[in-house]
């Protein structure tokens, strides 16, 4: 842990008992005394926030920035305009998804883009020996913080007008409707020195501190892929069911031709969800069988606390369609389930 790094708030989180946990380089709080459950049931029910200040951030600016993104990751930026965000991937040339990443439309000469912590650097190394003469990639990760408010309650904390994906720039704070739980809320973009009194108000005003764990039932509950385990160098957005964040109109962009090929040939596998209907909990790298016979692997497993019964994602071979009993080995134990198309619970993002 000591070599870990730390967060403008991790004062705050020893402070307030929080368990901390690596999580991609990082030192984060996993869950505070009360729980991941009650925080989970807070987000769905009242609000919480999340400290996600370990997340990238590059400034991409210059004449073209934006259409040399646009070159770069899977989504078309030409389908929105300035204050408006998106959902991309950055795939290596085989389609594989090196990191999934939301970009920030400021301007055609400018871009913000925010990778996963574990893989900023290769995403800022990527960016960069592509970049054209007079297009600037710049490092602002310790420049901002960010924090994620979220649940039914967070407009009356956040009291701005937005459409999902928009953003709105106020003073020296971001405001961005986006999350990762399903539920309506706005992720905070702060300078960094600024973190901690942002986040002492909203603890003040009765938000609820969330952890890791927490943002990993709620997520799974939606069926959001989690970089590492459902999207990886080897598992590519038309497997994982992510080929809605792919431009496939546009004639340029990092891994195109394989991709194209794949969609057109049909995938080997697909990522599906999984309900269990008897007692346990699936977990990550759990054999899927049908019939007695292999056909798939979890990558993401948990105990859903909206639904108090295990839940899954999974590859799944292409002939196992929603609908099909399968059953899971749980350390020898066979779980029975039921394939489903996520989410698992309603979203309410929109």
């Amino acid at each position: 842990m000591d070599d870990l790094l730390t967060g403008p708030l991790h004062d705050r989180h020893t402070a307030l008992g929080a368990t901390l946990g690596a999580f991609g380089g990082w030192s984060m709080p996993i869950s505070y005394p009360d729980g991941t459950v009650a925080e989970h049931t807070a987000v769905r029910t009242d609000v919480g926030v999340f400290d996600v200040s370990h997340l990238g951030k590059l400034a991409i600016t210059g004449p073209g920035a934006a259409q040399f993104v646009n070159r770069c990751f899977t989504a078309d930026l030409a389908k929105i305009g300035p204050g408006q965000a998106q959902y991309t991937l950055c795939c290596n040339d085989a389609g594989g998804v090196l990191d999934d990443v939301i970009v920030y439309l400021v301007g055609p000469d400018e871009v913000l883009a925010v990778p996963n912590a574990a893989n900023a650097a290769h995403v800022d190394e990527l960016l960069r020996a592509a970049a054209p003469s007079g297009i600037n990639v710049v490092d602002r990760h310790r420049e901002l913080a960010v924090l994620a408010v979220q649940g039914p309650r967070s407009a009356e904390l956040v009291p701005v007008d937005l459409d999902y994906m928009e953003f709105v720039d106020r003073d020296t704070t971001r405001i961005c409707r986006t999350g990762y739980t399903g539920e309506h809320g706005y992720e905070l973009l702060v300078p960094w020195d600024a973190a901690a009194e942002v986040w002492d108000g909203l603890v003040a005003a009765g938000v609820r501190p969330c952890g890791l764990g927490a943002r990993d039932t709620l997520r799974t509950e939606m069926g959001y892929p989690l970089h590492g385990q459902d999207l990886t160098p080897e598992i590519t957005p038309v497997q994982a069911g992510s080929g809605w964040a792919v431009g496939w109109g546009k004639s340029e962009f990092w891994g195109r031709d394989a991709l194209v090929a794949e969609k057109a040939a049909g995938p080997a596998r697909r990522l599906r969800g999984l309900r269990a209907t008897g007692r346990g909990v699936p977990r990550r790298g759990m054999d899927v069988l049908a019939d007695g016979a292999n056909v798939g692997v979890t990558t993401s497993g948990t105990f859903s606390p909206t639904l108090k019964v295990g839940i899954a994602l999974a590859l799944l071979e292409p002939h196992v369609e929603p609908g099909a009993e399968v059953t899971v080995d749980v350390r020898g134990r066979s779980l029975p389930c039921v394939v489903t198309k996520p989410p698992f619970v309603p979203s309410h993002v929109r």
